[in-house]
């Protein structure tokens, strides 16, 4: 065995607390030596650990509703379809490493993601991200999207997975720490759902796909700090990726699984081997012992410390049966996947890592992981002064503007509001197929092979809301993204998220986080949508400030008759068009606030979580009964841009409306309020008179405001702008803001 650690500056340097450092000597009756202490440095971090987080995230719904395994049990969450099938899904962040290399930054956490599906036996058939940077007025932000757009492509495109949706914003918070959340979704057959265990003492353990290098050691810490000057020397830290050799590792794992040959298998992500091999041998009370002499380097002289810690990409721990031990290799050889075969499944319950006769580390698996003896904490939370302070402000108290025309121009040229064709056509979201609604509507819907059904999928979250009202703003995130997904005719199932905040050690920061956790609780609670799973990102921060709190929800939805499908967008002049829902004036984090006022004050518009139950399955009854031609949820902007989105989303066939809308109030807070629970519907005359009926049903206020024309947006005495003038502001300003210089 290597030389104790004593050197408590070494310890602080892994990250790890003094206390914690005790821990770990209690717990081996020792001290730990260098590579055993990195061992427990990266599983003990928050981005593997969760221990700043874990106590308040067992407080959401983690069973119920269509789930087949609690969340966290497995690498994804699991979410019965019928026939057979299972979706798996989850989003996970690669914020830190994309803000000091966008393009593997980003490409790798698409790639990570998607191991983490198809090592449930899935295939992965879409992908979204949720994406946001400070002003694109600066260029290094420009620089970033552009480095993250391109590394999501690129990888996405070539492993041959449509990405379909997500959200791209800007806020002057996300400069310097850009948020890069990504989302994978696959089907399986419930027959061949694999596992994350090391079952079967005497079993194999393979090492397959990549060679293994320096990249990414201490990924998983670096992404439990806050971002400074420094961040940039440690490109080190950012793992490089390869999808093609991820698409022979995908294809390579559904084999091995569906053909039954291994016991177990997991995506060696943030903390390498060492993740793997504890996480797993600690989910199934056994052990390992590890050869690192034949673990594939692509290196020379690498210790046993940079081995185990390396995150090098496209690679998978895989237990297999040794009964299938040559079925196995058969398989390898078949998707010309590199392999090694470096060890075998104990009873000890001990990780035991040599390299070649020498003992180099000896741990107990439970002793590092998550549910075992990782530590977990109950940090002090403290409403922060600004928050009483923003609530008691009327942020609808300022002078009327005199030229809403204007206005309304401006609002829809925001960065926050235009299309983000620049960004989705560089994807490739057609890929095999099966994308029925494409980017830029509510929510995509894919088509899942080869039944006769459909998923919706969308993430969400308006970050602004939240900095003013964590709690209500989460509430809020939910309830917009089964609106979301209700409008396209889809029932909502379950959700992943991905919450980024701050430094947890940070009072104000921690209240902000339990507040979330409280209001997200809540709204899954009413909805039945229960929470499978994601990731936390905290130290989301520069030294000038954090970001706002940004828990992004990913949401699926299922339906199962194609008739049912509805777009957001009007398809036929002379269809009526509804309103369903109250316009209120709630402008408080609003993108018109952000434009007009420069500043962030009030209280966010409120959310009726049984209110939105109710539109939910309003929006379920007219969908099922074929009611509609169109349907668009009512958010950034407000209605004015709702109904411009209706208009031209289908930039091969616009078509104009004209409207009255219903509600006494002054025309920009009518226009440009955000309030929850509106949804702009088209149909066909001879069908209101129903979904008139199903709205007082389920107790939804509607309203019939005018009719879908051949010719321009017209809204009342306010607005009356050719098509062709919206268009153009419309899909063309995001590349023209991009690219100024072309």
């Amino acid at each position: 065995m290597q030389e104790p650690v004593v050197d408590l500056a070494l310890v602080r340097e892994h990250g790890l607390l003094e206390d914690e450092y005790e821990q770990i000597r209690q717990i081996l009756g020792r001290n730990p030596n260098y590579t055993e202490l990195g061992m427990y440095s990266v599983l003990w971090s928050e981005h593997c650990s969760y221990k700043n987080s874990i106590a308040q995230l067992k407080t959401l719904p983690r069973s119920g509703g269509r789930m087949l395994v609690e969340a966290g049990e497995e690498n994804a969450g699991l979410i019965d379809i019928g026939e057979g099938l299972a979706v798996a899904f989850k989003i996970e962040s690669h914020n830190h490493p994309s803000a000091v290399e966008p393009y593997q930054g980003a490409a790798t956490g698409v790639g990570g993601i998607m191991r983490d599906i198809f090592t449930m036996g899935a295939r992965p058939i879409c992908s979204l991200n949720s994406l946001r940077f400070g002003s694109p007025d600066d260029p290094h932000n420009r620089f970033l999207l552009d480095g993250v757009v391109a590394g999501i492509a690129d990888y996405g495109n070539c492993l041959g997975i449509p990405t379909v949706g997500g959200e791209v914003a800007f806020d002057d918070c996300y400069s310097g720490n850009p948020l890069i959340n990504a989302m994978s979704v696959g089907i399986v057959d419930k027959k061949h759902i694999a596992s994350a265990t090391a079952a079967g003492i005497g079993n194999p353990i393979f090492i397959i796909g990549s060679s293994t290098g320096r990249d990414g050691i201490h990924g998983a810490t670096f992404a439990s700090v806050e971002l400074t000057a420094q961040s940039q020397e440690r490109k080190s830290s950012v793992q490089v990726g390869d999808p093609f050799m991820e698409k022979l590792l995908l294809e390579a794992s559904l084999d091995l699984t569906r053909e039954h040959l291994i016991s177990g298998i997991q995506d060696m992500g943030a903390a390498g081997i060492t993740c793997s091999a504890c996480e797993m041998s600690a989910k199934s009370r056994t052990g390992m012992r590890i050869d690192l002499d034949l673990v594939p380097q692509r290196e020379d002289n690498m210790s046993a410390y940079e081995i185990l810690l390396s995150e090098s990409q496209e690679r998978m721990l895989v237990v297999g049966l040794r009964e299938k031990h040559e079925e196995i290799i058969a398989v390898l050889k078949k998707w010309d996947i590199p392999w090694a075969e470096i060890g075998v499944v104990t009873d000890n319950g001990r990780v035991q890592v040599y390299e070649g006769e020498v003992l180099k580390a000896d741990v107990p698996a439970v002793s590092l992981v998550l549910g075992g003896g990782a530590p977990v904490y109950h940090r002090e939370s403290r409403e922060p002064d600004y928050y009483r302070k923003l609530q008691v402000v009327d942020a609808c108290a300022f002078p009327e503007p005199a030229d809403i025309e204007s206005l309304f121009l401006k609002v829809l040229a925001s960065p926050n509001i235009v299309s983000r064709r620049y960004v989705y056509e560089q994807y490739d979201h057609m890929i095999g197929a099966a994308t029925v609604i494409r980017p830029g509507g509510d929510a995509a819907v894919v088509r899942i092979l080869p039944t006769g059904k459909y998923l919706a999928v969308t993430t969400d979250c308006t970050s602004r809301f939240l900095k003013l009202d964590p709690r209500e703003g989460a509430r809020q995130a939910v309830s917009e993204a089964a609106r979301n997904i209700a409008v396209t005719g889809a029932r909502p199932l379950a959700i992943t998220n991905c919450l980024n905040f701050g430094d947890p050690y940070d009072p104000e920061i921690y209240w902000q986080f339990k507040e979330v956790i409280a209001g997200m609780g809540e709204a899954c609670r009413c909805f039945d949508t229960p929470v499978t799973g994601g990731n936390v990102s905290f130290y989301n921060e520069t030294p000038q400030s954090a970001v706002h709190p940004t828990p992004v929800i990913g949401m699926i939805g299922l339906i199962e008759d194609s008739d049912a499908i509805t777009p957001s967008f009007f398809r036929r002049a002379g269809d009526r068009i509804l309103l369903a829902g109250t316009i209120r004036p709630e402008i408080a984090g609003g993108e018109y606030q952000r434009l007009i006022q420069g500043k962030l004050t009030g209280k966010p518009p409120e959310v009726n979580l049984a209110y939105e139950l109710n539109l939910q399955r309003f929006l379920l009854a007219v969908t099922g009964e074929k009611l509609l031609s169109s349907a668009h949820d009512v958010a950034d902007g407000g209605v004015a841009v709702a109904l411009t989105e209706a208009c031209i989303g289908d930039p091969a066939a616009p078509l104009g409306c004209r409207v009255e809308l219903p509600f006494q109030l002054r025309p920009d807070l009518l226009l440009f309020s955000e309030s929850q629970g509106v949804v702009v519907m088209s149909a066909q005359p001879t069908a209101v008179k129903r979904i008139t009926a199903l709205a007082a049903e389920y107790d939804i206020p509607l309203a019939d405001i005018g009719e879908v024309t051949t010719r321009g947006l017209q809204i009342g005495s306010m607005i009356d702008l050719p098509l062709e003038q919206l268009s153009d502001i419309y899909h063309n300003t995001l590349a023209r803001i991009l690219h100024p210089e072309v």
